[in-house]
């Protein structure tokens, strides 16, 4: 089959060497158009026309969705990953066998943008890769392939999304095998359904109030974007890694209650979270030892 694919982000690179390599023909690649970035906002691509350009497959980046159409007249099918537009029937009815999205959650639960990081910060036991037949909704096709996926301890989104984009080929293949063979995709169950709506930062703010295992799971919900902050002097800090403990005492939430060897935050519920990494406003990611040797943090300050 000659097959596009329509993505952005750096999961989808997996997907796109395995094409390169398979039986079929990668031959187009779709992506968003370049954005302003960095504090001088210069214009950059993204990391898949990046890949493109690298291994020499066209690329063309719609400004409206409507300009896709002329491009697709001799494609097959079109894989979307994380491609985040919503795309009209006039554009999914022009390739043959039309679009199929490789999305990383167990549907029909985590309809949405981050289906992982609402996962995570919702403690879900099992995770999911799912390959579906794109239609007008919100993820909300009828399915091909699904493979579950077990969150390992203290794993972040960005991780997670990692080990998912790898397993992406594996269904991506299974998906294509049961399109030229004439399966039909199964309607996906009206059960169970939920939706990941965009993350904004002030989301991923944490509250001390809450008990240490919500915060950890905030914390690795929304590693590495946005982050999970909070405010220390006057300044934010970004939380990048930490472990729920166990603490004897009555501490006030968000005070330092022990930094001998450990940077200890209290929490709620009487429970405690070790910080591990850190990063400060305006630096690079560093231990949190080492952050709290140079700010010269004192037992009971605060953060807010």
């Amino acid at each position: 089959m000659r097959i596009a694919v329509a993505a952005t982000p750096i999961v989808a690179i997996p997907t796109l060497e395995w094409l390169r390599e398979s039986k079929n023909e990668l031959a187009l690649v779709i992506t968003r158009p370049d954005r302003p970035s960095g504090r001088g906002r210069t214009m950059t691509d993204s990391i898949v026309s990046r890949w493109a350009t690298t291994h020499g497959v066209p690329c063309v980046k719609p400004v409206a969705t409507f300009d896709l159409i002329d491009s697709l007249n001799d494609i097959d099918l079109v894989v979307t990953i994380g491609y985040g537009v919503i795309l009209p029937v006039e554009v999914l009815s022009v390739p043959r066998f039309g679009f199929v999205n490789l999305h990383f959650s167990h549907l029909p639960a985590w309809r949405g943008a981050a289906p992982v990081q609402r996962a995570i910060l919702n403690g879900d036991r099992v995770l999911g890769v799912s390959v579906f037949a794109l239609d007008q909704g919100m993820d909300t096709g009828p399915m091909y392939v699904q493979e579950d996926v077990l969150p390992q301890p203290y794993e972040s989104a960005g991780e997670m999304l990692e080990r998912m984009s790898v397993i992406g080929p594996e269904v991506i293949s299974k998906a294509l095998e049961m399109i030229e063979a004439g399966s039909v995709p199964t309607p996906q169950s009206l059960e169970g359904v939920s939706y990941a709506p965009k993350i904004s930062k002030e989301e991923a703010r944490i509250s001390w109030a809450q008990d240490s295992m919500h915060i950890d799971r905030h914390i690795r919900a929304f590693t590495p974007e946005p982050g999970a902050w909070t405010t220390w002097r006057s300044s934010s800090l970004r939380i990048d890694r930490a472990r729920p403990i166990f603490v004897e005492g009555d501490f006030a939430p968000a005070s330092v209650i022990n930094h001998g060897g450990h940077i200890v935050i209290a929490c709620g519920d009487g429970t405690g979270l070790a910080l591990e990494e850190v990063t400060p406003a305006g630096k690079k990611s560093m231990s949190a030892e080492s952050w709290a040797n140079g700010a010269r943090i004192a037992l009971g300050e605060s953060f807010v």
